[in-house]
This record gives C-alpha cells, structure tokens and sequence, in this order.
C-alpha cells in the first residue's frame, strides 16, 4: 500500500519542483527509456505558481501495456515496488523501497490511453492557461488542508468535486 501522507501541507509554488522534475526524468528514462514514450510531469507541483503539497508526481507513459512486465522488472531491480493502480485505472502506482536522494514523490507508470494519465494531463494543461481555475483549485486546497491537516483522505475526497469541475471545463469527460 502506499504510504500516506500524514500531515497534510500545502506550501506556496517552488520553482525548484521544476530542477527535481527534471532529474527524476532522467533518472527513470536511465532505467525505463526504451520501454517508455513519454515522462511527464502532472499534478499541483507541475504548475508554475500554483501552490502544492511538496509532491512530485510522475507518469511514465507507455504505449501498451504489452511492455508492462518489462518495466516492472526493471523499475523492481531499482528498488521499486509495484502498488497496483490502487483504485485509478490507467494508472499503475509504484513506491521506492529506499532513500534515493530525491525530494517526496510519487511515481505511476500509465498507458498512453490510460483514464488516469489522460486526467492528469488534461487537469495540468487546463491549469496552465487559466490562472482562473488555478486559483480556484488553489484555495479549495489550502482551505481543505487547514481542515483535513491530519487525514488525508478527507482532503482528497474533498477535492473532487473541484478536481472534476476543471476537467468538465477541460473537455475532459469524467
């Protein structure tokens, strides 16, 4: 299972979430490249200005799931425990056994298809061009924080409705 959070902060926009990005990328395309078509960066921590929890996260987007087992048994050979896609489809969850140097992240191997990954960017892409929605998202998350300090459930679940709101707004059908 994965570990969970458990104080709940979120802290204003870092640009070096950017420079961490960027080395985990190429950290993971050392051992994942071939078998992947794409790294991306998603989540609150992947839009410039937007206040996050201090969490990178990761999809590694493959093209089918043909090339899975391959990128299970390379990502275990580094460490990497594959958690399932715990409740998310399109989406396979991984968690690092040991200390790697690199700041809190979570890392998900998607299809390029995959409802989760397809999400993830289309939640990121419509955040970057409407500083409107970012604030909006902003605020329901540092309310939710205050509220949910220490459950990090409730904060999640609190933010779905905004979550699903932006990806309606988005075009993305939920």
């Amino acid at each position: 299972m994965a570990e969970k959070t458990k104080i709940v902060e979120v802290v204003p926009y870092d640009p070096a979430w950017k420079k961490e990005f960027i080395r985990l990328r190429d950290f993971l395309l050392e051992i994942t490249g071939d078998l992947i078509i794409a790294a991306e960066h998603v989540g609150s921590t992947s839009v410039e200005g937007l206040s996050a929890k201090p969490i990178i996260d990761i999809d590694l987007v493959m093209e089918s799931y043909g090339n899975f087992p391959e990128i299970v048994q390379r990502l275990s050979q580094h460490g990497y425990v594959h958690q399932g896609n715990l409740g998310i489809e399109g989406r396979e969850a991984f968690r690092r056994e040991q200390e790697d140097g690199f700041m809190k992240y979570h890392l998900y191997v998607c299809p390029k298809d995959g409802k989760g990954y397809l999400e993830h960017i289309a939640l990121r892409d419509y955040m970057r061009v409407n500083p409107a929605a970012a604030r909006e998202y902003e605020e329901v998350k540092l309310k939710l924080s205050e509220q949910f300090r220490d459950n990090i459930d409730a904060y999640c679940e609190g933010k779905t409705e905004v979550v699903h709101s932006i990806l309606r707004k988005a075009g993305h059908m939920i």
